[in-house]
């Protein structure tokens, strides 16, 4: 059977839970439809996920559509989560974006349609709950084509929409307004439809319009529309045929090399890790040992998806997702063998928001450390990081109701009560100009067996730190190379200010050892130095994060409104007022964003909507902040080489 692998994304509570638990029904896989309010569904299984009613997890389910096996990934649609919607787009082959009939296209929609047309996945989009009172389908398609894009295709329209009888008429290629509708989209990246449709109207027949609209579907050139109802089930069956019809399901090449991608990490009941991988090319087996991160792992266990559970299995070959025991130090975003053909990562934004952990009982500090950590194989975005000195635990985080669920998730799961400061906003530093320094072998004061040369230069807005050498490679064992770049990459994650160090190019431009007596630990711990004295020389200038907003108000309070985001120092750039409804969007300090939230309920009387999405960053003005630093520090060198120093001793000893 070919597979299909397919991400169902949305904003939060526009229904995607709900349109799995439909899907799996349509399928046969499951008897009853759960649901989301009762906390009964097959892909929400967290305690929290029942109780708090979202997705918090992404959580994968299988069903059969004729012949094509659909490995379905439902994720979350909380803004706070978006790092785990990020891990699985690597792994798609398609997608269902779900649009709400009645809230319309919402920032976070835009946030993930983007996403979804940078990597061009293969996209379906289902308009749901157009049973719902408030549903204005003709609307939300507007909204769509000129909020999403343009490249879509309405396939049927909405009957009786917001009543419950509400259903979904598919057009027929013979209905003369979506005939022609349907050749004006197709034609668009199809010149020789249109030219053929020019010179016989009448001749370009239904089964080229369906061939030629699968072809664009599966190159992610048009996007169908689909409209009905998850909890009715109307428009569930168009939505299932156009599935394993419109979407590029493939049998994949078992035979090929192995080629996986890890994009989840849970842990088993006796606490070891497990690794959700796609399998991309190959086959993979039971006590199979399989490269990863440059070291082999043996395969204990392998468990694929099947009709809504999970086997045990002995293999799993290219195209399918499977959990993979036995990789013992495996990471999300790992490689398992060879390269995927998609490896992408930051989809979107990085944490804006970071926060000091601190244990109720003082007791639990160790404790409190290791599931943190634990913590941090499911999401390495939280960032864990400790500050020697303070012995304090900062997390990184997208808002406060992740803050919530980190709390609660350690309670439940590790019996530790927490209490979290209050949160600060995560700046980056960003070089002002070119630096270079270099420390030279047996010349003081360097104390280490290397010679290591370096040169900062800046880069554009998202071109994140690259690393060259501009040296001759055979001078040295490679592992020496990589010692420089893994610590040059280490060291810019704290800057001048104690921020990372983002959009730069590092060239590596002076090396030199001193054989046999050099080993890559002198140019691991030489190259912080070094660095921190080309970051000097270029300076940085330290940047916040910058959010866009989308506003819906009633317009009656649009003034109170201004008065606030003028209050916040944010910049409105658009105002729409349209009946009894205002409609602002613009740009507001990170900083700022939950205070504006906390106040808007009181003054719309709980009718307001503000949403934000990190859009950039921006050089702070005023007092420049500092941000508490975590290891031994090279911008202060005595303190530097007396804690490498005794380190080294450490280890010395214990090695002894």
């Amino acid at each position: 059977m070919r597979t299909l692998n397919l991400g169902i994304v949305a904003h939060v509570d526009a229904g995607k839970t709900s349109l799995t638990e439909r899907l799996l029904f349509a399928a046969g896989v499951i008897d009853k439809i759960g649901s989301v309010d009762d906390g009964n569904t097959q892909t929400d299984t967290m305690a929290l996920e029942r109780q708090r009613g979202i997705t918090i997890k992404a959580a994968v389910v299988s069903f059969a559509v004729g012949d094509v096996t659909v490995n379905l990934i439902d994720t979350p649609g909380h803004p706070d989560f978006i790092a785990e919607v990020e891990r699985v787009l690597n792994v798609l082959d398609g997608a269902i974006l779900v649009v709400s009939a009645v809230e319309g296209v919402q920032a976070q929609t835009r946030v993930l349609m983007r996403a979804l047309q940078r990597l061009k996945i293969p996209t379906l989009i289902f308009v749901n709950k157009i049973d719902r009172r408030g549903a204005q389908c003709d609307g939300v398609l507007e909204a769509i084509k000129a909020r999403l894009t343009s490249a879509v295709l309405a396939t049927g329209e909405a009957v009786n929409e917001g009543e419950r009888d509400a259903d979904f008429r598919p057009f027929g290629t013979d209905e003369g307004a979506f005939r022609t509708a349907l050749i004006e989209r197709l034609s668009e990246g199809d010149d020789a439809l249109l030219a053929d449709y020019v010179t016989d109207p009448a001749g370009v027949d239904a089964t080229r319009l369906h061939d030629t609209l699968r072809a664009q579907s599966r190159a992610s050139m048009v996007h169908p529309v689909f409209f009905g109802s998850a909890v009715t089930g109307a428009g569930i069956e168009p939505l299932m045929a156009a599935i394993s019809r419109l979407l590029p399901a493939e049998t994949g090449d078992d035979d090929g090399p192995v080629s996986a991608s890890v994009f989840k990490i849970e842990r088993g009941w006796a606490g070891d890790k497990i690794a959700y991988g796609r399998v991309f090319s190959g086959t993979i087996h039971l006590r199979d040992k399989v490269p990863v991160n440059g070291e082999e792992a043996r395969i204990t266990a392998i468990h694929v998806f099947e009709r809504g559970k999970s086997h045990v299995a002995t293999t799993v070959g290219a195209g399918r997702i499977a959990k993979l025991s036995g990789l013992g130090d495996v990471r999300i975003g790992d490689v398992i063998g060879m390269p995927p053909p998609r490896q992408v990562a930051h989809h979107f934004a990085p944490p804006t928001l970071e926060t000091s952990v601190l244990p109720v009982r003082a007791a639990d500090r160790a404790a409190l450390w290791l599931a943190l950590s634990q913590l941090a194989e499911q999401d390495p975005l939280i960032n864990l990081r400790k500050n020697d000195e303070e012995q304090q635990v900062f997390v990184s985080l997208y808002g406060e109701v992740q803050k919530q669920v980190i709390q609660q998730t350690l309670l439940a799961e590790f019996g530790i009560d927490i209490a979290f400061q209050e949160s600060t906003v995560i700046c980056v530093e960003r070089l002002a100009g070119t630096g270079a320094a270099a420390e030279y072998l047996f010349k003081d004061p360097n104390p280490f067996l290397a010679t290591v040369g370096l040169r900062l230069d800046p880069m554009p807005a998202s071109s994140g730190v690259t690393f060259a050498l501009e040296v001759d490679p055979g001078q040295m064992p490679a592992g020496f190379y990589r010692a420089v770049e893994e610590a040059v990459r280490e060291t810019l994650q704290q800057g001048i200010c104690g921020w990372r160090v983002v959009d730069c190019h590092v060239a590596m431009t002076d090396v030199r050892h001193a054989s046999p007596m050099s080993s890559a630990g002198d140019f691991r711990n030489l190259t912080p130095l070094v660095l921190a004295e080309a970051l000097r020389g270029a300076g940085t200038l330290v940047c916040e994060p910058i959010q866009r907003f989308h506003l819906e108000v009633p317009t009656a309070t649009l003034g109170a409104i201004l008065r606030i985001l003028g209050r916040a120092g944010a910049v409105t750039e658009s105002t729409e007022i349209e009946a009894s409804t205002a409609r602002l969007e613009g740009e507001i300090q990170a900083a700022q964003v939950h205070g504006v939230q906390q106040q808007l309920p009181g003054l719309t009387s709980g009718e307001g909507i503000f949403d934000a999405n990190f859009d950039h960053y921006r050089p702070v003005s005023g007092d420049i902040p500092a941000r508490p630093r975590s290891g031994p520090n090279p911008f202060d060198r005595q303190v530097y080489l007396h804690r490498v120093q005794r380190r080294l001793a450490v280890s010395s000893d214990e090695g002894d």
